[in-house]
């Protein structure tokens, strides 16, 4: 008898000690859920030029501030369409939280922008335009009206007669065509007097490749007042060229864009005009732009970051200098 009233006081007891026990162990073993890093692949078109290093400091300024990863790739030249489109593809593979890209051209990243939408990661667009509808938001200039602003410069130069080049970059890009459009629609409608001797010649991606063009057409057109430039290195190849034969002084080039030996051909009245984009601004807000969707903000479909027209004349002005001195990674 007491051995069972024994048995029947331990027998409870032991139970909810065990369980106690066991609760207790349960407890411990768990640990808080881990906080999961936003991680944002940003792809330039290319990794060489001052430009795209600029955009690169915006984009870890903005990841600064957001709290957020970002993993910076893309191909060295700004003509390798397959590279970029493997870089595209591998981010999408290993999961990324979102994509900020800048196309090579308009069309060849449709597909795989279309499938990173499907798999739930957004993407921005920033620079040059991709087609579609599948991309989030588009950060970039005003490029057509950058055009614009190269045109009314040379007019002025030239006092609305003259003859010019203008030199293409390659075709496909959606950001440098703008420009071409808009200097040419510009100077045909507003400047009938000024004569365009060639405007169909491509300078291709790199300076070298520039400078053999514009040494080209100098040696075929004898007589030229001024030529247009819609990129850093189109325009410092062609000032490359202006300079080996004397003529930086004599043929007015105007621009786009800002690089060291740009500015300084500016200031040495080498260039008489830049148009300048903020590419610091563009990698900041491309990527902020990101953030938000990721958070379920509501963004503009096309996000205008500005455009504005430096010369000598105006070059120390305090907005005009500080996109004329970018900062950069290097």
């Amino acid at each position: 008898m007491n051995r069972l009233l024994c048995y029947g006081i331990l027998i409870p007891v032991v139970f909810a000690l065990t369980a106690a026990g066991c609760g207790k162990s349960e407890k411990s073993s768990q640990k808080p859920a881990k906080k999961e890093t936003i991680t944002i692949a940003v792809i330039p078109k290319g990794t060489i030029h001052e430009f795209w290093k600029t955009i690169h400091a915006g984009a870890l300024d903005a990841a600064r501030d957001t709290g957020v990863e970002i993993i910076w790739k893309g191909p060295l030249r700004e003509d390798d369409r397959e590279e970029q489109l493997q870089i595209v593809e591998t981010f999408i593979s290993s999961g990324v939280s979102a994509i900020v890209i800048a196309p090579l051209d308009d069309r060849s990243l449709i597909k795989p922008v279309a499938e990173a939408q499907r798999l739930g990661i957004p993407t921005i667009v920033i620079d040059s335009d991709l087609q579609g509808d599948f991309h989030a938001a588009f950060v970039a200039t005003d490029n057509y009206r950058g055009g614009v602003l190269a045109a009314e410069r040379v007019g002025e130069l030239l006092n609305g007669a003259g003859k010019i080049i203008v030199l293409r970059y390659q075709e496909g890009s959606a950001s440098n065509t703008n420009r071409e459009e808009g200097f040419l629609d510009t100077m045909r409608s507003k400047f009938p007097s000024i004569e365009i001797l060639s405007d169909n010649q491509y300078a291709g991606v790199t300076t070298e490749s520039a400078y053999r063009l514009s040494e080209n057409l100098l040696n075929r057109f004898k007589e030229v007042d001024a030529i247009f430039a819609p990129n850093e290195p189109v325009t410092f190849g062609c000032l490359r060229a202006l300079q080996a034969r004397g003529l930086a002084h004599t043929i007015k080039l105007v621009g786009f864009d800002a690089s060291e030996k740009l500015t300084e051909a500016l200031g040495k009245g080498e260039i008489e005009g830049l148009v300048l984009q903020d590419p610091f601004k563009i990698g900041s807000v491309g990527v902020r732009t990101a953030v938000a969707v990721l958070r379920g903000e509501k963004v503009e479909k096309r996000i205008d970051t500005g455009v504005v027209l430096a010369t000598p004349a105006n070059m120390n002005e305090p907005e005009i200098n500080t996109l004329l001195h970018p900062v950069t990674v290097q």
